[in-house]
C-alpha cells in the first residue's frame, strides 16, 4: 500500500478545472477555530498559481486577504497572470464557495539574477533548536499539530495563569513541518501565517481575533529553500500597534545558518 502523503501535500492537492481555474478540498489536519488555518489558505492559493505552465520564475511576493470564513468541503481557486513582464509577473487571486468569494489576493514572481547582495538585518542571537525543547501544549485546534514548536521566547499563553498584560508581543521560535517536510515557497508561505495573534501575548488573555490580510516577502530562491531542507526555522513576530480593533504584526523567517528567508506583515482584527 503506497505511503499516505505528507499532510501538508494532501492539503495543497488540486485539481484542474480549466483555464485558470482549480478545485481544491479543506483537510481536517488543518482545521482553525473557524475554517481552515490562514497559512494554508496561502499556501494553496500560491500553489495554484506555481501549478501553471504560464508561471514566470520564482514567488517573490503574496498576498493573501480573508474575506469570508472557507467551511469545510471543495473550494474553487482562481489564478490568473494579469501582466508578464521581462523580470515580473503579475497575479490574481481568488477563492470561491458556490456564489461567495471566500478569499481574494495577489502574486508576484519574478526571475532572479545575480546582484549585488548585503543584509541589513541580523538574525536574533538564540540557542540552536537541539538545544530548545519541543512545545507539548497545543491549541485546541488542529493545525498546530502540523507543526514542531521550540518556543525561546513567548511560548503559547496560559490564561489560567492570569498573568498581568506584558510590555511586548514578541515571539521567537524554532518550528518546522511536522512531520518534517523539505522546505519550499508553498511550505514558506504557510508558516508564515504560524504565529498566534499577537494581542493574545500582548494581554494573556483569549481574544477573539483573526487575520484581515497578509502579505509574505520572499528573500530566498527554490535552490536556497532546498538547502534548507527539514531543519527548523527561526521565527520571530512582533505586533506593532493595537487600536480600534485591529493590530499589525511583522515576522521573520530565518535560515538555521542566519539567512532571511522570508518576511510577513498582517493587519488582523480583534474584539474586546
Amino acid at each position: 500500500m503506497p505511503n499516505a502523503p505528507h499532510p501538508l501535500d494532501a492539503a495543497l492537492a488540486l485539481q484542474p478545472l480549466g483555464a485558470d481555474r482549480w478545485q481544491g478540498h479543506t483537510h481536517p489536519d488543518w482545521g482553525n477555530m473557524v475554517g481552515p488555518y490562514g497559512g494554508i489558505t496561502a499556501a494553496q492559493l500560491l500553489q495554484a498559481a506555481c501549478l501553471d505552465p504560464r508561471r514566470l520564475g520564482e514567488p517573490l511576493a503574496l498576498t493573501v486577504n480573508y474575506a469570508a470564513g472557507i467551511a469545510d468541503g471543495p473550494f474553487e481557486i482562481t489564478a490568473t497572470p494579469s501582466r508578464s513582464n521581462r523580470t515580473t509577473q503579475h497575479w490574481t487571486l481568488q477563492i470561491r464557495q458556490g456564489d461567495q468569494i471566500c478569499t481574494t489576493g495577489s502574486a508576484v514572481f519574478a526571475v532572479r539574477r545575480p546582484t549585488w547582495s548585503a543584509p541589513e538585518l541580523a538574525m536574533p542571537a538564540v540557542p540552536p533548536a537541539e538545544q530548545v525543547g519541543i512545545e507539548t501544549r497545543t491549541p485546541p485546534v488542529a493545525w498546530p499539530r502540523r507543526y514542531e514548536f521550540r518556543f525561546v521566547e513567548g511560548g503559547w499563553p496560559d490564561y489560567r495563569s492570569a498573568l498581568p498584560e506584558q510590555p511586548d508581543s514578541r515571539t521567537v521560535l524554532w518550528v518546522r513541518d511536522q512531520p518534517p517536510r523539505p522546505l519550499d515557497a508553498p511550505a514558506l508561505a504557510a508558516v508564515a501565517d504560524v504565529f498566534y495573534p499577537r494581542v493574545f501575548r500582548r494581554r494573556q488573555r483569549f481574544t477573539p481575533a483573526g487575520t484581515v490580510s497578509i502579505t509574505t516577502y520572499f528573500h530566498a530562491d527554490a535552490a536556497a529553500l532546498a538547502a534548507q531542507g527539514t531543519r527548523p526555522l527561526l521565527a520571530v513576530a512582533v505586533g506593532r500597534r493595537f487600536t480600534q480593533g485591529f493590530f499589525d504584526q511583522s515576522a521573520e523567517l530565518w535560515s538555521d545558518d542566519g539567512h532571511l528567508l522570508a518576511s510577513s506583515h498582517q493587519i488582523v482584527y480583534f474584539k474586546e
